[in-house]
């Protein structure tokens, strides 16, 4: 299991990443036209708002409050006077409420597709593939709250802290940061690295588009047509 460890919480999140960022970039470049969120609003628009509306402001929570929990040095957390205990019950919290909005969001949007005959008509075996991906992995997130809430000293939350910036600053001995951590974490671990790996090859890649669109904000407006002067 050490060797497993190693391989999986050691070396597989760059080979993920890398699989992210380079298979993006190959997709971009050699299938333009399938660069696209692939809506079936048209083939059955009944409950795609609301199923949208959900999964997406509690994914886009979650998305942001791993990456402010996660990311952000403890010594931030020391200075802004937040406890390790306060820390990890205000996770607890807001991703309890997130991840049960997302949840009710991505079951809904599963209802939808798998019970129309002409969306299953359409779906690809990638499209099902990331719904149930992301609900596996939705499902181990919310159950880690039931684990956390045996131990709220906060312990815990800081191995995968230090594990997750060790990661992103490539420094070694990560895996060592996750002796003793619930399995019910790692798998949780697992199944959220494997999105990047399954991103450049579906529908999700999408993403980057609205990550562009920010651009936008800044930029110059273009005149489509002169004016015509009398």
């Amino acid at each position: 299991m050490n060797y497993l460890d190693t391989f999986l919480f050691g070396i597989y999140p760059y080979i993920a990443l890398s699989i992210f960022l380079f298979g993006s970039l190959v997709r971009f470049d050699r299938e333009q036209y399938s660069w696209k969120s692939d809506s079936s609003q048209l083939l059955q628009p009944q409950y795609l708002r609301l199923g949208n509306i959900l999964f997406h402001l509690g994914i886009i929570g979650l998305f942001l409050g791993h990456f402010v929990g996660l990311l952000t040095p403890v010594q931030v957390w020391d200075f802004l006077g937040v406890s390790h205990s306060s820390k990890q019950i205000l996770a607890m919290t807001a991703g309890g409420i997130m991840g049960t909005i997302a949840l009710i969001g991505l079951l809904i949007l599963i209802y939808r597709r798998f019970s129309s005959a002409r969306l299953m008509a359409t779906s690809t075996w990638r499209d099902k593939l990331v719904l149930i991906w992301i609900l596996i992995t939705l499902l181990l997130g919310l159950s880690t709250i039931i684990v956390s809430s045996h131990h709220t000293d906060g312990e815990e939350m800081l191995k995968l802290m230090h594990w997750a910036q060790y990661i992103v600053t490539f420094r070694g001995g990560a895996v060592d940061l996750l002796a003793g951590v619930s399995p019910i974490f790692k798998a949780h671990i697992f199944m959220g690295i494997t999105l990047f790996v399954i991103f450049p090859f579906t529908r999700l890649v999408h993403i980057w588009s609205g990550i562009g669109t920010v651009a936008y904000l800044g930029r110059r407006p273009q005149l489509v047509r002169s004016r015509r002067y009398e």
